[in-house]
């Protein structure tokens, strides 16, 4: 499916967005009451006879717009045109090609017979090209860039593990014009980043570190550091997850996934920031080397850590990547990205990535971002008495904390132990285990992974190049 900006168009088919408001105004007024049509919100109703498809709305805002064409999108792809158009402006057109596209996404990689679309051509007319056209062509950058993030999300984990996930990101390198570097079980063990090995022990795949880097032609106006999880397989260790909560776990590598979205993005925004990007790339299996509760890692920092539970190995892992990265670039912001937490969904909802961190001002410049862009944040408050459940009687810290609650913070906190001071100020933990994956479509999101936080972080990036 091809999307053109274009000034004037015979379509097969228009695509209308009204309101309530709207409604009785419309000159198929008649006609779209008898078929019972009120304008709602992501309601539609195709006008066959005079070519149009029209789209219900609460309002002109982008999140209502996306949304409409998200559905819309589907509802084309379902009959049987083969172009369709829709009037563009200013201040829709990031909405209209997020919808187009992300909505319309499909992953038939495994499916034997995939349906195939008639629709070949979208068509976004406009009066002045030139107006819009590094509007749209930003959009399109970032909305592949996230289905960039999806389909690696979804791909399943016999296909991707540790080894072949650093393959990706050679590929990526190379296409985008990025460094890469890879570390092997033996650069990590010279680290001495045990405690990420450890997780990784009883994998028959090697345990990998992903390091990629984007530099401008122009000098940097900042250096940025990304930190991924990328668990491509999560069992739970000798912790075993229950079989029901085991599917989808193929997601837990989606944190390591946004972060290759994002420098993808970057890349092809060609903005003036230097970037690096680092994902650990671990699969946590059982077997007789397993590593067990009870034991206690000595991570890369120095600081040991009593395993109290296996299944909570995403921030074994990403303590020493972290620790890592803070060693290799001095970065003016650090961020992280994980599937960290089910508790991050209990306190904020399955569509919303938890923030944490200490600098207020930089969790509003996200707020802001994620607002633009439609994604869903909100930030969860460290503060100290939760820390103190992360006590251990044998070891600096315990990998969990002693009770079942603020969990989705105690994580946040268990990472902001491998925070240098200097740091603090500069550093965000992002926790997108609700948000990352869905197997109920809402939004512009269909089932799978969603490619959370490319969008904000890239219209965070954005800004600061500017």
């Amino acid at each position: 499916m091809e999307i053109d900006l274009v000034t004037d168009i015979k379509s097969d088919i228009e695509v209308e967005f009204i309101d309530s408001k709207s409604l009785k105004k419309h000159k198929q007024y008649k006609t779209l009451n008898l078929a019972g049509f009120s304008a709602e919100q992501d309601s539609i109703c195709f006008l066959h006879e005079k070519s149009i498809l029209v789209c219900g709305i609460e309002s002109d805002s982008n999140d209502d717009i996306r949304s409409a064409c998200s559905v819309a999108i589907k509802a084309l792809k379902a009959a049987n045109y083969k172009s369709a158009s829709f009037n563009v402006n200013k201040s829709n057109t990031q909405a209209i090609v997020e919808g187009i596209i992300l909505g319309g996404y499909e992953y038939n990689t495994y499916k034997s017979k995939p349906t195939k679309s008639k629709l070949k051509n979208v068509y976004l007319a406009c009066e002045d090209i030139e107006k819009l056209k590094t509007t749209f062509e930003e959009a399109i950058i970032i909305a592949e860039a996230t289905c960039f993030t999806r389909d690696i999300v979804n791909t399943i984990p016999e296909d991707l593990n540790p080894p072949t996930f650093a393959d990706l990101a050679k590929n990526l390198a190379k296409d985008n014009g990025l460094k890469c570097e890879i570390l092997g079980e033996k650069e990590l063990r010279k680290e001495k980043m045990e405690s990420m090995l450890a997780v990784g022990r009883a994998s028959r795949h090697d345990s990998k570190l992903i390091h990629l880097t984007y530099k401008p032609k122009k000098k940097a106006k900042k250096v940025i550091s990304l930190i991924g999880k990328g668990l491509t397989y999560d069992s739970g260790g000798l912790s075993l997850k229950p079989a029901a909560s085991m599917v989808t776990m193929k997601m837990d590598k989606a944190g390591g996934c946004a972060v290759l979205g994002m420098i993808k993005a970057v890349s092809e925004l060609k903005l003036d920031i230097e970037l690096h990007v680092f994902i650990g790339a671990v699969e946590n299996m059982l077997g007789g080397d397993a590593y067990k509760p009870d034991d206690v890692l000595v991570t890369r920092s120095g600081t040991t850590v009593e395993v109290r539970n296996t299944d909570a190995e995403g921030r074994l892992v990403l303590c020493d990547v972290l620790d890592y990265a803070q060693d290799k670039v001095k970065a003016d912001y650090m961020f992280d990205f994980a599937t960290l937490t089910g508790a991050c969904m209990v306190a904020l909802g399955q569509y919303t990535t938890g923030i944490m961190g200490h600098s207020s001002k930089l969790k509003h410049s996200f707020h802001a971002a994620a607002s633009s862009s439609g994604e869903l944040v909100g930030s969860l408050p460290f503060n100290k008495h939760l820390k103190t459940l992360l006590k251990s009687g044998i070891a600096d810290i315990s990998n969990v904390s002693s009770k079942p609650y603020g969990g989705a913070i105690t994580a946040g906190l268990f990472l902001d132990k491998f925070i240098r001071e200097e740091n603090k100020d500069k550093w965000l933990h992002f926790d997108i285990a609700g948000s990352a994956y869905t197997e109920t479509p809402w939004d512009c999101n269909v089932y799978g992974g969603t490619g959370a936080g490319v969008r904000f972080m890239s219209n965070f990036l954005q800004n600061i190049s500017k």
